[in-house]
């Protein structure tokens, strides 16, 4: 029973994550078919914007979903309140982007690094992705609380739905209705709100489960719900600060053609990174039941198909993408460039080494944020998201190259690795010294 328990709820969310990476990995092949690489390397320079939209999303709705949990396996009436409250903030948090996408669109490209030709390539993506951002930041709030709340399929098809929609229209369009690169956002724009309104229904079922009213609004719950959502935030941003650092090292050692390259290996990473983070959110509503009533035998045992899981996706990936590394770069390589393909294609297998060592990060990251050490998730999180990745990529391209930038993501990993292994042995010897004394 708690096998299938564990199955019933991660295996929805690993293919609704899939189906979210999805938005971008359909953007992508088609901006090549009707852009070329120049359409890639624009695109690519956007990337940072959806992981912070997505990263924002996750903390708050993935964090409150996870409260909600917790609240809801003891007993707790005050879980009802963290739906609303998640939705709110959600909203006010999207409106910085959303006044950038009315006025200033150019500037934000520019300050993500593009020169005057990818600026008028893509403006009016950008334009139309900001705009769309509160449907991307809410999303995460709606399938996060209909799969903690026992509807995982919903959520599922929710996403799954919508990425097929996105896959369609992007086609559609784009070339049909001849919108180009700002057809292609308008489909990925609408994606998020269908997924909403899917999600309405699961939630309508267990509307007795949450209250809709203004007292629920706190800022003191957004930030319980954030302590437990930093890891989901961290397991998003990391792609989008990577690709960010990525994006300036790679314009100064080679320009857009290796920019456009980055941009074929991030958006197959995507899809990996989709998968581990489903495995540890889908996890997340199962490991918290358990903690909440103190079964630890069968919360290890979560503990344990969790972290096996995730390493075995990073091991097929790395597996996978190391076979067919020329075929995964000429699916997005559609003018058949082999300045892009040069550096493309041995770029991939140096990347997906990393996956090894992401795998067991990101598992840990999850299992810990769900059992409440929120500290020990931080921990983890903060290092390879953020400090690991930023060192690692600056060290080695001064050193390496071009080589050092692909093999900056499995040295940051690994470090992250260690320091959650330190950080997790300070405290134990930290709690121990303080019973003793005591």
């Amino acid at each position: 029973m708690k096998d299938r328990n564990f199955a019933r709820f991660v295996l929805p969310n690993v293919l609704a994550m899939v189906g979210t990476s999805c938005y971008v990995i359909a953007d992508t092949y088609f901006i090549s078919v009707a852009e070329g690489s120049d359409g890639i390397a624009a695109l690519n320079l956007v990337l940072p914007l959806y992981g912070l939209l997505f990263a924002l999303g996750s903390m708050t709705g993935t964090g409150s979903a996870t409260r909600f949990a917790l609240l809801n396996a003891t007993g707790n009436a005050e879980g009802r309140d963290y739906f609303f409250n998640s939705v709110f903030w959600s909203v006010c948090l999207s409106f910085p982007f959303l006044v950038a996408g009315i006025f200033f669109p150019d500037k934000v490209l520019q300050l993500l690094g593009a020169d005057g030709n990818l600026v008028m390539l893509g403006k009016d993506y950008t334009r139309i992705v900001l705009c769309f951002s509160p449907f991307f930041i809410v999303n995460y709030t709606f399938t996060a609380f209909v799969r903690n709340s026992g509807s995982p399929g919903i959520a599922m098809a929710a996403t799954v739905v919508s990425g097929a929609f996105n896959i369609a229209a992007d086609y559609v369009f784009m070339f049909p209705f001849g919108m180009g690169m700002g057809g292609a956002a308008l489909a990925t724009g609408i994606s998020p709100v269908i997924s909403i309104v899917i999600c309405l229904t699961g939630l309508l079922k267990k509307r007795d489960l949450f209250r809709l009213s203004f007292r629920c609004v706190s800022f003191v719950k957004l930030i319980k719900s954030w302590s437990l959502g930093v890891s989901a935030f961290v397991g998003e941003i990391s792609v989008s600060l990577t690709t960010l650092i990525f994006n300036f090292i790679l314009l100064g050692l080679a320009g857009n053609t290796a920019v456009a390259a980055y941009g074929v290996i991030s958006n197959t990473a995507l899809v990996v990174t989709a998968m581990l983070n489903g495995v540890s959110q889908g996890m997340q509503p199962v490991a918290s039941g358990y903690f909440g009533k103190g079964e630890d035998k069968a919360l290890k045992s979560v503990y344990v198909k969790t972290l096996s899981l995730s390493v075995a996706i990073g091991a097929l990936s790395l597996i996978v993408v190391g076979a067919a590394a020329e075929i995964v770069v000429a699916l997005f390589n559609t003018e058949g460039s082999a300045a892009l393909a040069e550096i493309a294609e041995p770029g991939i297998r140096l990347y997906f080494v990393g996956f090894l060592f992401a795998a067991v990060n990101v598992a840990n990251a999850g299992f810990y944020s769900a059992t409440g050490r929120g500290a020990d998730a931080s921990a983890i999180s903060v290092s390879r998201g953020f400090i690991c990745i930023s060192v690692a990529a600056l060290v080695l391209s001064e050193t390496l190259g071009i080589v050092g930038v692909w093999l900056s993501f499995a040295v940051a990993e690994i470090a992250a690795f260690v320091i959650g292994i330190a950080f997790s042995a300070l405290k134990k010897k930290i709690g121990r010294k303080r019973s003793v004394s005591v």
